[in-house]
């Protein structure tokens, strides 16, 4: 399952190297994803592991890394909604896209800005997610 279709940086194979949990990388739609398998979800959503997908966009790592996928789809145990989402079909399932965006205040930043910092905003609009709703 261990899919390697495409190469990363150097930078983001040595942070995956450290990476506890499985992920693959595949080409699908004419795009290269990243695809974290069991990544953990926060506690307040209905499902505690999912498979997480990045879209590696051409030009990476000057382009930045946007939004995050979730397949199943989260949902907040709590019942209230999650806004901006849409289906992405991606590897034979529909993933959730969560359409969530770097700031003018937080703009993607070439030489510093990587796979992890972008999984560090992933976890930070999981989080953040209970503080806006």
């Amino acid at each position: 399952m261990d899919r390697r279709e495409f190469l990363l940086p150097e930078e983001d194979m040595d942070f995956l190297s450290k990476y506890s949990g499985e992920w693959e990388t595949i080409m699908a739609s004419g795009h290269q994803w990243i695809i974290f398998n069991d990544y953990p979800v926060p506690k307040g959503y209905n499902l505690s592991k999912v498979r997480l997908a990045l879209r590696i966009d051409s030009g990476y790592p000057s382009s930045q890394i946007d939004m995050a996928y979730f397949f199943p789809p989260l949902a907040r145990v709590d019942s209230k909604p999650i806004g901006a989402l849409a289906n992405q079909p991606l590897d034979g399932k529909v993933f959730q896209r969560w359409s969530r965006h770097r700031t003018s205040q937080n703009p993607w930043r070439p030489g510093l800005d990587n796979l992890e910092t972008h999984l560090l905003l992933v976890e930070y609009w999981m989080n953040r997610e209970f503080k806006i709703r």
